[in-house]
């Protein structure tokens, strides 16, 4: 044999063990993650966060091949410092796992489908919202710089009368189980009658969810995920809205208003075509603004209210981050709404805020 015909030879040989390297390579890649594959790659999450995204994707595309254990749900909340995202993929790879037909992605044709469906059934609500009054049991917690390590600031018991042609009003009724004289009037805007802090905006209702689906905020959307959301089975898509078309709006204090861009995800009723769960998070911030991050998560429930049920926010979590004079300051309000009623009602101070009302401290990330 010829130095030619060795060489072809050679390189013939060489392609092929290439090709069947990188064949198992891909078998490799597509298959379930294992325990082993799992427990390495959380293991890397203390030192590099920004790899959470890479995990949540792998565990989606592929799946897991084994039980998911109290242990490992506890190794995994420890590595990710309790990450909402990262557990809830995992429990949704669990019910893959042990039932793939009811937690499987639908084909896009499908999902965009109910992605119409839920635009209009929003957008048809928003504009038959009842007039109610609710009670808001608020938990108010900061921290100094990007710690995460909340320390406890106020509770707040508002009243919420909102009327669909008129919005929202509030009137602070307890500051830390201490009621308010009864001369202190509802308001559009109640920061001024507690202590400086983040208040509430109103958009909790349905407003912001509505935004995402009107066509001017030309919203992208995108399915990644199945979950289960108070036992109904959800889609799961994220979103993007630019800034030049967003509604969001970001207040602090004297500073002028800032309309900032918006992402998160939406949790979609398979049955109902109604979002359960709202995510919104500020994009696109001006870089000299005093607010520097901003966060909200939203559960929504079916609330009965003069015979007739509507679906309304029943816990919400808002997230802040404020920087002034080279100081940053994180805050974040936990609201609970309680004893919704039609409006004409009288609210009254009937149980203050307790620890019933809200679990005990997890830190978890949004």
């Amino acid at each position: 044999m010829n130095c030619k015909n060795k060489r072809t030879l050679f390189a013939t040989l060489a392609c092929v063990v290439g090709l069947i390297c990188l064949q198992s390579a891909a078998a490799q890649s597509a298959a379930p993650l294992t325990s082993k594959e799992l427990v390495t790659l959380v293991y890397q999450l203390p030192k590099h966060p920004e790899l959470r995204d890479e995990l949540v994707a792998d565990i989606r595309k592929r799946g897991i091949s084994f039980p998911l254990t109290d242990g490992m749900r506890s190794l995994v909340a420890t590595k990710s410092g309790n990450d909402s995202l990262l557990r809830r993929t995992l429990e949704e790879a669990e019910r893959r796992r042990v039932n793939p037909t009811v937690s499987t992605l639908p084909p896009e044709a499908e999902a965009n489908e109910l992605l119409e469906r839920a635009r209009a059934a929003t957008l048809a609500a928003a504009d038959a919202m009842p007039d109610f009054i609710v009670k808001q049991l608020i938990k108010r917690s900061r921290a100094y710089g990007n710690t995460n390590n909340w320390q406890p600031q106020d509770n707040l018991t508002i009243a919420v009368a909102y009327r669909a042609n008129a919005g929202e009003q509030y009137k602070v009724l307890a500051v830390n189980g201490v009621p308010r004289a009864q001369e202190t009037t509802q308001k559009r805007d109640y920061s001024k009658d507690v202590d400086p802090g983040t208040t509430s905006s109103g958009v909790e209702y349905i407003s912001a969810v509505a935004d995402v689906f009107k066509t001017q905020s030309d919203t992208k959307f995108k399915l990644v995920d199945t979950d289960l959301i108070q036992g109904r089975h959800t889609l799961v898509f994220e979103y993007e809205v630019s800034r030049d078309l967003s509604q969001l709006t970001l207040r602090a204090g004297e500073a002028e208003p800032a309309v900032v861009g918006s992402r998160g995800r939406i949790w979609i009723d398979r049955e109902l075509n109604r979002v359960l769960r709202f995510e919104q998070i500020a994009t696109e911030v001006p870089p000299d603004y005093p607010i520097r991050a901003a966060s909200t998560l939203i559960d929504y429930e079916w609330i009965a209210i003069s015979e007739n049920k509507f679906l309304l926010p029943t816990h919400s979590e808002i997230l802040l981050t404020n920087v002034g004079r080279g100081v940053t300051v994180q805050s974040r309000n936990e609201i609970r709404f309680r004893g919704y009623q039609k409006f004409g009602a009288e609210l009254k101070v009937i149980d203050e805020i307790d620890e019933k009302d809200f679990p005990p401290e997890k830190p978890e990330k949004p």
